[in-house]
C-alpha cells in the first residue's frame, strides 16, 4: 500500500545532478535520482552541519527559520543547502533540527523511503527486479525492453514490459589446407539463440508480477514496498 507523505515544494537553491545510482555512496539515496520534485523542511532549531553523513568533521551552523530542500538521506540525517551562520552551507544535518507543517510524521516516512530505495540501489547493483519497482527502476536494472505492451481505459494504465536474454552462438565449418592437409575450422557465421525471458506486468508505473523462463535461473520472486506517494 502506497504511503501519503505532504511536504512543501521549494526550488530556490540549485541542486547538483549526479550521473547514476551505482556511482553514489551505497549507505545514502541521492533524492534527485528518486523524486521528480525536491523535498523541502523547516529549519525550526540552529543545528550542527557536518562534512559526512557520520558527523565526524563540523562545517559550521545551520540556521534557523528557514526553508531548505533536502538533497540526499541516511537513516539517521539529512543533507541540506541553505544559509549558515557564516553564510552558505551544505551538509549533513541531524533530523531533530527539521519539520514539516503538513506531515508530522516525516521522519518516519523518509526512514521507509531510505530503506526501500537501498533494497532497491541492491537490485539493481545485481541486475535483478522485484514486485514493487517502478517502471523506471526496472530499465535501470534491465535495459530497455523487448516488447512492450500497452493498455489504458482513462482510470488505469497497464501492460506488460519483455526481456529477452540472448546468447551468441558459432558457428564453424571444417576446412582441409591442399598444401599441407592440415585440417581447421573456420567461422562461418553467428546466430542469436534465446537463452531466457523475463515477463514484467504493471499497472499505473508498478510492477505487480514477475514470470521468468525455466531456463533462466532464479530464486523466488522478491517484493519491496511500492514507494512513496509525495503530494505538494
Amino acid at each position: 500500500m502506497a504511503l501519503l507523505f505532504c511536504i512543501t515544494a521549494h526550488a530556490q537553491i540549485q541542486r547538483v545532478e549526479r550521473k547514476s545510482l551505482l556511482d553514489s555512496d551505497p549507505d545514502v539515496v541521492y533524492l534527485e535520482q528518486v523524486l521528480q520534485k525536491p523535498i523541502t523542511l523547516q529549519v525550526i532549531k540552529e543545528a550542527p552541519v557536518f562534512s559526512d553523513q557520520g558527523g565526524s568533521h563540523r562545517l559550521g551552523f545551520l540556521k534557523a527559520n528557514q526553508t531548505v530542500p533536502l538533497e540526499a538521506i541516511t537513516d539517521k540525517a539529512y543533507k541540506v543547502r541553505g544559509n549558515g551562520t557564516n553564510g552558505g552551507i551544505a551538509g549533513w544535518v541531524a533530523p531533530w533540527a527539521f519539520s514539516s507543517e503538513k506531515d508530522p510524521a516525516f521522519v518516519a516516512h523518509l526512514k521507509e523511503l531510505y530503506t526501500r530505495q537501498i533494497q532497491v540501489n541492491k537490485l539493481i547493483a545485481e541486475k535483478k527486479i522485484a514486485v514493487g519497482m517502478t517502471l523506471t527502476e526496472v530499465s535501470r536494472s534491465l535495459g530497455t525492453p523487448t516488447k512492450t505492451e500497452m493498455r489504458n481505459d482513462g482510470t488505469t494504465q497497464s501492460g506488460r514490459w519483455e526481456f529477452i536474454d540472448y546468447e551468441e552462438i558459432k558457428h564453424y565449418t571444417t576446412q582441409v589446407n591442399p598444401q599441407n592437409g592440415q585440417v581447421y575450422r573456420v567461422l562461418a557465421y553467428v546466430t542469436r539463440e534465446e537463452k531466457g525471458k523475463t515477463s514484467v506486468e504493471f499497472e499505473n508505473d508498478f510492477v505487480k508480477a514477475i514470470e521468468q523462463s525455466k531456463n533462466r535461473q532464479g530464486g523466488d520472486t522478491s517484493i519491496v514496498i511500492p514507494r512513496l506517494v509525495y503530494v505538494w
